[in-house]
């Protein structure tokens, strides 16, 4: 078969209507390798085997000549796809819910093989390569140097519906203006993905002659625009190139936005019509940074090949530091940025072991140093894919205002799957009352030890009440992790800035209140007790629902960039299915995360 060529198939056809003249077989059999000789599926295989092995035996040919060709040709055999990384995250993605549901040995061997980094690395080098444009590029027109003449480009594009207005883009994907130095209009910017960016022959800084053959000097970018938005089928472009037209390639930086921004409230966006809206917590593709005051994205996972323009973080973080100065010396600080105070209630759980579900109240001696908080400027954090390890397990950190629920949506959590789900148990520095086992109840210690442990900064949190200290320990998380468990944290909101690292790698989740009415009512429907009182003998108060929605509030302004998630907690039953369903994305869906955790 190595050496069948098609002057040999038709000497075997020829053969065979020999031998059906004089049949020495099966009439039938005769009949249906005539069939098969004759298909059009044969002679297409033989074709492309012969194109192969002339391919191979010139790419073994040990002339310079033959090897040249074989590579050129060898061109025509490009990869089918450029994105196998992603696909088989998707694959480990199908994998997991499959092993989640069955438990099949199988599967859980082929996403340990898929999760290898040697094979992970091979999938990211394919796909680095099969992204490269290695078509050699031509030089530069020479430019002679006669002042009276002008190195001009004429560049038709097929117009569509993307924009371009003054100082910005419809039409053709690229942004106009007027240059302030000579009076001329120029490309101000090329957007990536749109027709100007995908013909590949308009720059920024190239300089607009003529538009459809009309003569665009001393005319304004809105008369451009007219010209444009009257054309139709292409458009020709005659442009003076810029002197220098760097290469602007996309680059593959992921960021998860942590403010809200609308292009058209927006007063000093080049143009409107090419921003791109985004809110706290999408996850946005940055494909350009050449700009420093507006960068070009696109929302991950968006199908549209156009990008917008968004606020670079050097922009953000200048106008949330003016805006923020300008607040404080003309209002004094907002309704969300205020309320310091010396001292607030959190609480920690007892061990879920000890099968009780009081809780201990805690007054932190530390104020909520909100002064602090409002120097932290959150733009953008860049993020990477975290894939599910079933051997460690991230940690659920709980948090939200006291009193909305989060200590009985853990408690149900772990009693549901006590296999599943851990909490720690915490530390104290007073004695044990009657009953109480350590170990089981509380880890008890010295207050001199505890403060030691304090100072080498072992717990993860910590406070004061009535001259006693409580904690959690790092350790105590770290346990429960490396024995395959998910850790439910629900501890004071400041712990998140020593809990959201890399060493942990939480998912936050954020139980809020929901409206003061609905709060009345389910509270009052299902005899919450107050844990604003000690004895938690009574229901909330008004004034008590009051500050659980006002200290919710101050928690989103200062720390909602951290939440991963957010439940609303108005009926507990819906709210825990919603927690459960975030644990089950955790085990089987990839997370996007800081990506100093992943590298």
């Amino acid at each position: 078969m190595a050496s069948l060529a098609t002057e040999d198939l038709s000497k075997l056809l020829a053969s065979l209507q020999t031998t059906q003249a004089h049949p020495i077989g099966e009439e039938q059999d005769l009949k249906f390798l005539n069939q098969v000789l004759v298909s059009k599926e044969l002679r297409a295989l033989l074709l492309v085997h012969k194109k192969v092995t002339a391919i191979v035996g010139k790419s073994l040919s040990p002339t310079h000549e033959n090897n040249e060709v074989a590579i050129n040709e060898a061109n025509l055999l490009i990869p089918s796809v450029s994105n196998s990384y992603g696909i088989s995250c998707e694959v480990i993605e199908i994998l997991q819910s499959y092993l989640h549901r069955s438990g099949s040995r199988f599967a859980r061997e082929l996403i340990l093989l898929l999760q290898r980094p040697s094979f992970q690395s091979l999938l990211s080098v394919h796909d680095t390569i099969s992204q490269k444009d290695y078509v050699p590029k031509l030089p530069e027109i020479p430019y002679d140097g006669d002042e009276d003449e002008l190195t001009v480009k004429i560049v038709q594009l097929v117009k569509s519906n993307e924009p371009l207005a003054q100082t910005a883009e419809p039409i053709v994907g690229a942004t106009i203006k007027t240059d302030e130095r000579t009076g001329k209009i120029v490309i101000a910017r090329v957007m990536h993905g749109g027709a100007a960016d995908r013909s590949g022959l308009i720059h920024s800084g190239d300089e607009v002659i003529e538009v459809n053959g009309i003569d665009v000097l001393g005319k304004t970018p809105n008369d451009v625009l007219d010209i444009l938005q009257k054309a139709e089928g292409t458009i020709t472009f005659k442009l003076v190139p810029t002197e220098s037209q760097r290469e602007s390639r996309e680059n593959r930086v992921r960021v998860r936005a942590l403010f809200d921004f609308t292009a058209a409230l927006d007063r000093y966006i080049p143009c409107k019509e090419a921003g791109l809206d985004f809110r706290r917590g999408d996850i946005i593709h940055i494909v350009s940074q050449d700009d420093p005051y507006w960068w070009q994205a696109r929302k991950e996972g968006d199908r549209q090949m156009r990008a917008g323009l968004i606020p670079s973080r050097m922009l953000q973080e200048k106008r949330i530091a003016y805006e923020r100065a300008n607040s404080a010396n003309n209002n004094g600080d907002s309704l969300v940025g205020c309320g310091s105070s010396s001292s607030v209630v959190g609480s920690l759980s007892p061990s879920s072991g000890a099968g009780t579900t009081t809780t201990q109240k805690v007054m932190y001696s530390l104020a909520e140093n909100d002064d602090f908080d409002r120097q932290e400027i959150a733009t953008y954090e860049e993020v990477a894919r975290l894939l599910p390890h079933p051997a460690a397990p991230r940690p659920i950190v709980l948090i939200g205002p006291p009193g909305v629920g989060r200590n009985e949506l853990k408690r149900r959590l772990i009693a549901l799957d006590p296999d599943k789900f851990r909490t720690t148990i915490p530390y104290t520095s007073r004695p044990a009352k009657t009953g109480e086992a350590d170990g089981v109840d509380y880890h008890f210690l010295e207050r001199q030890q505890m403060e030691r442990d304090i100072d080498d900064g072992l717990f993860v949190e910590f406070g004061e009440y009535k001259g006693n200290l409580y904690g959690t320990a790092t350790r105590s998380v770290k346990e429960i992790v490396e024995l395959g468990y998910t850790c439910i944290l629900n501890p004071h909101h400041q712990a998140l800035k020593t809990l959201r690292t890399g060493e942990f790698k939480p998912h936050v989740v954020y139980i809020k209140a929901p409206p003061l009415d609905v709060l009345k009512e389910t509270r009052g429907a299902a005899y919450a007790r107050s844990t604003f009182d000690e004895n938690c003998s009574r229901g909330f108060t008004d004034d008590e629902l009051q500050e659980m929605i006002r200290s919710g509030q101050r928690m989103e302004y200062h720390y909602g960039h951290y939440f991963d998630d957010v439940i609303v907690n108005g009926d507990l039953s819906v709210a825990f299915d919603q927690l459960l369903t975030v644990t089950r994305k955790l085990d089987t869906h990839p997370q996007w995360v800081p990506v100093c955790w992943v590298v």
